[in-house]
């Protein structure tokens, strides 16, 4: 079972439980008074059970939040380690362009100045 399906239901039962105690409490308030009747009994019951339950339930409130929490960082730095491998592979790639364009240069400037001493040459033959 999913992660989220596991949400889904334990919300859906909460969400029933809520229902059902709801509904004993507009019985109990639509009862008859009396101190000892069952409805008056649930409703002291309900609320004893409701008091305990506080800390229960912010406890598992507060204990499902650290755990989204954690699932988030950990997507989140999974991301950022992505990003910073993608990064580092294109950083790689600039610096062989960049050491390539520089040895292009050079051999351009080489070419160049041959060239140079061979029209020079040329030149000094024909006038010669």
């Amino acid at each position: 079972m999913t992660q989220r399906s596991l949400e889904s239901t334990k919300e859906a039962v909460r969400g029933t439980e809520m229902k059902r105690s709801q509904a004993k409490i507009r019985e109990v308030e639509n009862a008859p008074f009396s101190e000892t009747s069952p409805a008056k009994k649930i409703k002291a019951q309900h609320f004893r059970s409701a008091a305990g339950d506080m800390p229960y339930g912010f406890e598992v409130a507060l204990a499902e939040a650290n755990r989204e929490v954690s699932v988030l960082f950990s997507k989140y730095s999974e991301v950022l380690r992505e990003r910073a491998a993608v990064d580092a592979s294109q950083l790689g790639e600039l610096e062989d362009i960049l050491s390539e364009a520089r040895s292009l240069e050079s051999h351009l400037k080489e070419k160049k100045e041959h060239l140079r001493r061979s029209l020079a040459l040329i030149s000094d033959k024909l006038q010669g």
